[in-house]
């Protein structure tokens, strides 16, 4: 692919369309090939108070593509012989949980299949950094989640292998391993064994560099009523979710992959040991596209407009993230934003879309985001004689009756999409009870119960919440 043939106009649409609907104050985009950067560019705001706008070298927390970096490094030391894959988790840390009889080996923590469920260290770190989370458990080091760690043999679902679960303690174990074996800090390895060789100058870990970067985005948390809060990031571990980069940095990171392992005469690792990391290597229990799974450090989906996608998302809540590349198109991107709001996945789809010359209104995804949102207004029956709204929240719709005395919302969920008929269905003291959304020239009635419904005028922005 040429840089002439990327037109980034309707990406930089589709972009701001969903920061203003979903309340994102900044983003960055990189769009890569193996030579280089196609398109780069910040849109919004780093920092709402003082009207500083974003550029293609702000930096944000990048929350889980951080696994990644892990999962590089662990591949680094096993090509060096400084361990193995195969090596059991008890030979580098004190742990001694051996779900169902087995020992958890290194494999196993990489591909988020140890056999314990989350623990949610990450998700009360986060919150209580935020201030919203009522239970404190004061984690502010690897060794301390390591003590948290303690009686997960209690907490086990199935032996190792066998089994998916996304586990931010079992990245938090890596980091410690990667220390046992390499004798360096974490954060001191993979600077000099990942960014300096990639030249990734302004990405690195601790609140002191945050603090120096010139150019920075505030990270904000967006709540119930949409206002923006200025925030902070969970500073201290670093292996599962704790990079600050920027796309431009971050574009090389993707270049690397794309090459092989080697950008610029800098190797990294071997052309075998990316492709070991892009081998799915267990089920993911969701699908976008059919037939995702993760490899080592990355969700693999096998067909993406018929080309395998590699990609991880992050989020540490007040910070998003996506990171993807099509390794036989030799094309990638690089999505960050300073709040959570709309999927930075579906930006990075939609731009790798672009890049292939496909048209990305034609994403599943993209196609069900449009419908959900045109489902989304207020509705009324024969002679506007009863008054309903229907709201989008995330994935599902609101079924709403508001008046002065009586307030209801039934959870409608989706069973069938098409581009002239959704249906939905809820339940009412155990009945299930279906509801038919048809769309005929504009027009979108809705068939709910006993009524007939036609919908008055839709709502901004979708009526998208707490996406």
């Amino acid at each position: 692919m040429r840089k002439a043939e990327f037109d980034p106009s309707r990406l930089e649409a589709f972009a701001l369309e969903k920061m203003s609907k979903t309340g994102i104050p900044g983003l960055s985009i990189a769009v890569v090939n193996r030579d280089g950067i196609i398109y780069a560019r910040g849109m919004g705001f780093r920092d709402v108070e003082n009207g500083l706008r974003a550029t293609p070298r702000t930096s944000y927390c990048v929350g889980s593509v951080t696994k990644s970096f892990t999962a590089l490094a662990v591949m680094q030391l096993a090509e060096r012989g400084a361990l193995s894959l195969d090596d059991p988790v008890e030979e580098y840390a004190p742990l001694k949980v051996r779900p169902f009889g087995e020992q958890i080996r290194v494999r196993h923590l990489l591909t988020h299949s140890s056999g314990i469920p989350a623990l949610a260290y990450a998700e009360a770190l986060i919150r209580n950094v935020l201030g919203d989370e009522k239970t404190w458990i004061p984690l502010a080091s690897p060794e301390d989640v390591l003590t948290f760690m303690s009686k997960a043999g209690d907490w086990v679902e199935c032996k190792p292998g066998e089994r998916f679960f996304y586990l931010n303690e079992g990245y938090v174990l890596l980091g410690h391993i990667i220390e046992k074996a390499s004798g360096m800090k974490y954060e001191e390895y993979v600077r000099e064994n990942i960014l300096k060789p990639l030249k990734m100058e302004r990405s690195y870990f601790s609140k002191e560099e945050f603090d120096a970067d010139e150019d920075k985005a505030i990270p904000y948390l967006i709540d119930r009523e949409g206002v923006r809060r200025a925030s902070t990031y969970p500073f201290g571990i670093s292996a599962d979710g704790g990079l600050i980069s920027n796309v431009m940095d971050l574009a090389r990171y993707v270049r690397m992959f794309l090459n092989r392992g080697e950008l610029d005469g800098a190797r990294l690792i071997s052309k075998e040991g990316v492709e070991e990391m892009e081998k799915p290597r267990i089920k993911l229990p969701y699908e976008l596209f059919g037939n995702e799974a993760y490899g080592y450090g990355w969700s693999i989906t096998p067909d993406f407009l018929g080309r395998k996608l590699v990609g991880h998302s992050g989020s540490v809540l007040v910070s998003t993230a996506y990171v993807g590349y099509l390794p036989e198109e030799g094309i990638g991107i690089a999505v960050l934003a300073n709040s959570s709001g709309y999927p930075l996945s579906h930006i990075g789809f939609y731009g790798l879309a672009l890049a292939l010359g496909e048209n990305p209104e034609e994403l599943p995804v993209i196609k069900r985001d449009r419908l959900m949102d045109q489902l989304a207004g207020e509705y009324e029956t024969y002679m506007g004689t009863y008054r309903v709204r229907v709201v989008r929240k995330g994935d599902f719709l609101f079924f709403e009756v508001k008046g002065r005395y009586l307030e209801e919302s039934q959870l409608l969920v989706p069973v069938e999409l098409s581009e002239d008929r959704a249906l939905f269905y809820t339940l009412s003291y155990g009945r299930r009870i279906e509801a038919e959304f048809r769309i005929k020239d504009g027009q979108v009635e809705l068939l709910f119960e006993r009524y007939k419904f036609r919908m008055r005028r839709p709502l901004a922005g979708g009526g998208q919440l707490g996406i």
